[in-house]
């Protein structure tokens, strides 16, 4: 294993165990996140993110990760989270695959893709079978998460 396939390996674990310190650890500080859930977060955002999830989840997050790869600038691996969504307490299994950029032995770019319509139904349920296709529901889910993150922010500067 090289030591960004290492890095990957130490973030995952990190989440798996709820620990958004060696997680945000593996960042370098000019981190870009970017998932269709956020859109895009910089720096002290997307590390921010973590925690707030993390916290949220008071314990009921289950993180499995696989197929770890990585060479000297990308990296790529699949995880999935199963735990229960905060705004309606319904089940969730995202499936995730996750590609990485590094610059100085850190993680630059983390972005996560998951298929939207899938985590609404799981999600939202109603609402996110009849609406989770289009760009509005996104959107506004988007937008939800954000304000979520800066109310989280301000009790936690």
């Amino acid at each position: 294993m090289n030591s960004n396939e290492q890095i990957i390996e130490e973030f995952y674990a990190a989440f798996a165990d709820g620990n958004p310190e060696t997680m945000t650890s593996c960042y370098h500080p000019e981190i870009v996140f970017e998932d269709p859930a956020f859109g895009k977060l910089h720096g002290k955002d997307a590390s921010d993110m973590w925690h707030m999830l993390i916290e949220r989840a008071k314990g009921n997050l289950e993180i499995e990760f696989s197929n770890i790869k990585a060479d000297a600038n990308k990296g790529s691996a699949e995880w999935i989270a199963t735990y229960n969504f905060s705004k309606t307490n319904r089940k969730v299994v995202n499936k995730i695959k996750a590609s990485f950029e590094f610059k100085d032995g850190l993680i630059i770019k983390h972005t996560d893709y998951f298929d939207f319509y899938n985590w609404s139904k799981q999600a939202l349920g109603t609402t996110g079978i009849l609406l989770g296709w289009s760009s509005f529901l996104h959107k506004k889910v988007q937008n939800q998460a954000l304000e979520s993150l800066r109310k989280y922010q301000k009790k936690n500067p």
